[in-house]
């Protein structure tokens, strides 16, 4: 089959780009609005975009699901320049999923999901301290996509990794199983790896 986005109709019972583009990382996104309140929320357009320095990015698309507001995560980063980044562990699956609901300005997801909160050492908001690990982040720019997408960078300014997830000095992700993004409601976790050298390395 063939399409083209916003002019032909696909004729599935769901749109089929996001399940196209999958698996997602998770960015488990923490902030802090002006009044020092803590947020947390899920988004799976996500992924590193750079490594010297690293850098990060996620994208958020329109209001809150049947709640007349915009999304707590960008207005709070818009106004203080800083968030988090947790890894989302298949352990904390169903917590993530309570924080992905579309809740009132001001309340705390951290409490919803029973989550203790790590202290950042270089910014201000937490991070989820049970995550696997962690990324404390500066903002560096807003750009705004057609439509009603925005795409948020952010500079990583400290990493937090746990230590039962390092083994030999490298991160072991199948200790830990980080949780993906399919399509649809459908997600899957890394629960193994493989290797692969690249034309000319030994």
């Amino acid at each position: 089959m063939f399409y083209r986005p916003g002019i032909d109709n696909h004729g599935l019972p769901h749109n089929p780009f996001k399940a196209i583009v999958a698996p997602r990382p998770i960015g488990w996104i923490s902030s802090l609005d002006v009044h020092g309140r803590s947020n947390l929320a899920p988004y799976s357009f996500f992924n590193g975009v750079g490594d010297d320095p690293p850098m990060v990015m996620y994208s958020t698309t329109g209001p809150k699901i049947g709640v007349d507001e915009g999304k707590d995560s960008i207005s709070n980063i818009r106004a203080t320049r800083e968030f988090c980044v947790s890894v989302v562990s298949s352990a904390l699956r169903d917590a993530m999923n309570i924080s992905s609901g579309s809740y009132a300005a001001g309340e705390d997801e951290f409490e919803m999901a029973d989550l203790p909160k790590g202290t950042a050492r270089v910014v201000a908001p937490p991070f989820v301290a049970h995550a696997p690990a962690s990324l404390e982040c500066k903002l560096h720019r807003i750009v705004n996509l057609p439509g009603d997408a925005v795409v948020v960078f952010g500079q990583v300014v400290g990493i937090h990794i746990r230590e039962e997830h390092l083994k030999d000095g490298l991160l072991d992700v199948t200790g830990y199983q980080p949780l993906a993004r399919l399509g649809y409601r459908d997600y899957t976790a890394v629960t193994e790896t493989f290797s692969l050298n690249r034309p000319g390395q030994t």
